[in-house]
């Protein structure tokens, strides 16, 4: 597969329930302890040499976290490594996110428990040692910051978890598997970027559908998707603007949409003019 530098987050954790460095604020005299713990699920070696391994995270009840475009109303996930020899890239399996409305504002993420199957291409063919630090918000009524520091072994065994394989199956389906057809994008100019109209034929994923947009580069800012459905076809009209606030020539193989209802997400990759 392939590892994109485009990832907002990239998660690895320790092999025991992690606890908060203690910088971490509090609201309404609950500390991250008492609402978030982080366990890492070692996994298991690929054929292709590269490592499946997860990251649980257990919230308390009404609480939550993010999916890797958070929606104005969300915290995105930020990890950083500090110890990483012989990891020469990674990716995060997102399993198919929900949509949270509070306040007006809408958000995407997970609540209770998830499971997030994180995939390693290693240099190595031993264990491999990994550390950094992980940040992250978890909400109920008010958002809280939270700050972790990481550490955990990737071992060369090859029996598989069960929990990371049903992890794995619920991720967003391809185009090919959900039925979809070829992603269309119509780009008009406007004062500080470009707003982009996609459209794709898909059979309904349930009720809410939300579309997501994303850009490859983290620096430039998309805002939520307007989304309606017409028959057989879904479309969602968005911003995009650059670093620079003005017009930019924008490739249209750098967009993700992700298609989110109440019974399935898809994932489309680029789209054409």
């Amino acid at each position: 597969m392939s590892f994109r530098s485009r990832l907002l987050a990239t998660l690895v954790a320790c092999a025991v329930p992690l606890t908060a460095a203690p910088a971490l604020a509090q609201f309404e005299g609950r500390t991250a302890a008492d609402v978030v713990q982080v366990t890492f699920l070692p996994g298991w070696r690929l054929p292709n040499g590269n490592h499946m391994a997860a990251v649980r995270i257990t919230l308390a009840p009404g609480w939550k976290t993010y999916w890797r475009a958070p929606g104005e109303g969300g915290v995105p996930t930020v990890i950083s490594l500090t110890e990483a020899q012989g990891v020469s890239g990674m990716a995060i399996h997102w399993p198919r996110p929900q949509v949270f409305f509070a306040n007006g504002m809408r958000s995407i993420g997970y609540h209770d428990d998830v499971i997030l199957p994180v995939e390693f291409a290693l240099s190595e063919t031993g264990e491999v040692s990994i550390a950094g630090q992980i940040d992250l918000g978890v909400c109920q009524d008010v958002c809280m910051p939270v700050t972790l520091d990481l550490a955990g072994l990737l071992p060369p065994g090859t029996d598989r978890v069960r929990e990371i394989g049903a992890a794995l199956s619920e991720r967003p389906l391809t185009a090919t598997e959900a039925g979809a057809g070829r992603a269309t994008c119509s780009v008009e100019p406007i004062a500080d970027g470009l707003q982009v109209t996609v459209s794709v034929s898909l059979p309904p994923t349930g009720n809410d559908e939300t579309i997501v947009v994303e850009h490859r580069h983290p620096d430039i800012w998309v805002s939520e998707a307007v989304t309606r459905r017409e028959g057989g076809t879904v479309s969602g009209t968005a911003d995009i603007v650059p670093a620079d606030h003005g017009p930019f020539a924008l490739n249209r193989s750098d967009l993700r949409i992700t298609v989110i209802g109440s019974r399935m997400a898809v994932e489309l990759d680029g789209c054409t003019g």
